[in-house]
């Protein structure tokens, strides 16, 4: 974004720079159509989800569907962001959605009965909860993941 305001760099190293509030914006549409899936049963409409999830995850949650949507449709009707969020996080976050609706979609096709359903479920609390109180379970494991990682010791 070119009219955000610069940012920190955050523990992880790389260059902060995304607006929190397309991640949220995401969520919420992730929440809908994952709502969708779960009430249809359709397995084509979770794939497509699978398919937004992987943009995120590979790419880099800037690069989604859905955040396209928010840079045009959305965020020229905003004010600034009041500062900016470390992508890592939120790209991680879609990294646990494509895990759970791909080993859904994985095991729909296998003939699994309600794996659309459960998965589609599944995801669905996370994003439900990311769009509407602004929880994110897949930034939270990250955060857990980084904390537990071993420091290394310096010599004295």
């Amino acid at each position: 974004m070119a009219d955000a305001p610069p940012a920190a760099v955050p523990a992880t190293g790389a260059p902060a720079g995304i607006d929190p509030r397309g991640p949220r914006f995401a969520a919420g549409i992730t929440a809908v159509v994952l709502a969708v899936t779960v009430l249809t049963g359709s397995a084509w409409l979770l794939a497509a989800q699978v398919a937004v999830f992987a943009v995120g995850s590979l790419f880099g949650v800037q690069r989604s569907p859905y955040a396209w949507l928010y840079r045009r449709a959305v965020r020229p009707r905003l004010g600034p962001p009041a500062e900016l969020e470390d992508p890592a996080p939120p790209r991680f976050a879609q990294t646990v959605g494509l895990t759970v609706t791909g080993i859904a979609l994985l095991l729909a096709i296998a003939g699994v009965d309600l794996a659309v359903e459960i998965g589609a479920g599944l995801a669905f609390v996370a994003a439900f909860l990311n769009a509407s109180v602004n929880y994110c379970l897949g930034c939270q494991l990250y955060l857990l993941l980084l904390r537990a990682r071993p420091t290394p010791r310096t010599s004295h």
